[in-house]
């Protein structure tokens, strides 16, 4: 706080000289801002000049400059594609699966860490939920595949063992959201839940105390104290995710697609890797990935508005 309000008392609009003077005493300070400035410049700014593509005709020996401007072809294309409502329809249903079913889990997981006292329980609690958080995708689909197996894998042996015949998990359409939700919550559950137990820890410990005066239980606690104190980090976090809510991760996606789940498994991000790097179709894919930008930007800045005007807490 104290160098932000260096920073701002050093700047005058009408005299340069004087603002100049004082970057050059507190340069170690413009330094450390310079560094992060930089990088979002590199690496969030400078490729947006890509998004040119999807006005273009683009040819690669004509360059992104010198290829013919296509106005909104490709967006008109991808918008009359069979593929639209398929993929987009997808894409929401996952999002709002993993949203719903996700967002809720960390809390409650943190809300139960918060109240536990044995603190080898706690802390075994912790690393069992935090660990799967650094497992990579790649690993993490190979689990799944291998514990889904319809001949070796432990859950269909256990199924085969109650009487009933094995279920091919990865070829059925109607598993693939729930399997990618499930195993995305076992694996991020316990890293999510940190923030939650952060913002716990700044809790007032003389509202616990008056609680207790009061003659309050456990429930009675959470519900006026835990949850009112990690309300404004749940809201904020939730805005973030509604902003995301177009953009599932390619990766896990596309290791898990199939052509027998593709039905429910294709969303925007693998269409624009197949049609992009696969097909070729470099315009096209980024008029799709522009489309998908816009409609993460305009549900962000929804979200927000509507946050800021039923609460206290917004993102600006």
């Amino acid at each position: 706080m104290a160098n932000q309000t260096a920073l701002v008392a050093g700047y005058d609009r009408k005299n340069p000289i004087r603002t100049l003077r004082h970057m050059r005493k507190q340069w170690q300070l413009y330094l450390f801002v310079l560094l992060p400035v930089a990088f979002v410049i590199i690496f969030a700014y400078v490729p947006m000049y890509g998004v040119v593509l999807a006005f273009k005709d683009y040819n690669v020996r004509l360059g992104i400059l010198g290829s013919p401007w296509a106005g909104t072809k490709y967006f008109q294309q991808f918008f009359s594609s069979p593929m639209f409502s398929t993929t987009i329809s997808n894409t929401l249903l996952l999002s709002l699966y993993s949203l719903i079913v996700g967002f809720p889990i960390p809390i409650i997981l943190a809300l139960f860490l918060n109240e536990v006292r044995f603190a080898k329980f706690k802390k075994t609690v912790q690393l069992v939920t935090y660990a799967p958080y650094f497992i990579s995708t790649v690993v993490m689909v190979g689990m799944l595949l291998n514990f889904l197996h319809t001949r070796h894998g432990f859950i269909n042996i256990i199924i085969q063992s109650m009487g009933f015949e094995a279920i091919n998990f990865m070829a059925n359409p109607n598993y693939f959201r729930t399997i990618f939700i499930a195993s995305g919550i076992w694996q991020t559950m316990g890293y999510s839940a940190i923030i939650y137990i952060a913002a716990l820890s700044n809790a007032d410990p003389t509202l616990y105390e008056a609680a207790i005066i009061d003659g309050a239980n456990r429930y009675q606690k959470i519900k006026h104290i835990d949850i009112p104190t990690i309300l404004p980090t749940a809201t904020l976090l939730l805005i973030l995710s509604m902003g995301s809510l177009m953009s599932v991760g390619v990766d896990k996606v596309l290791l898990m697609q199939n052509p027998l789940n593709l039905q429910t498994s294709e969303v925007i991000s693998t269409y624009v890797y197949k049609v992009g790097l696969l097909s070729g179709q470099f315009s096209f894919a980024t008029a799709v990935g522009v489309f998908n930008s816009v409609v993460n930007f305009i549900l962000i800045v929804v979200i927000n508005t509507v946050a800021s005007k039923v609460g206290e807490t917004s993102l600006w």
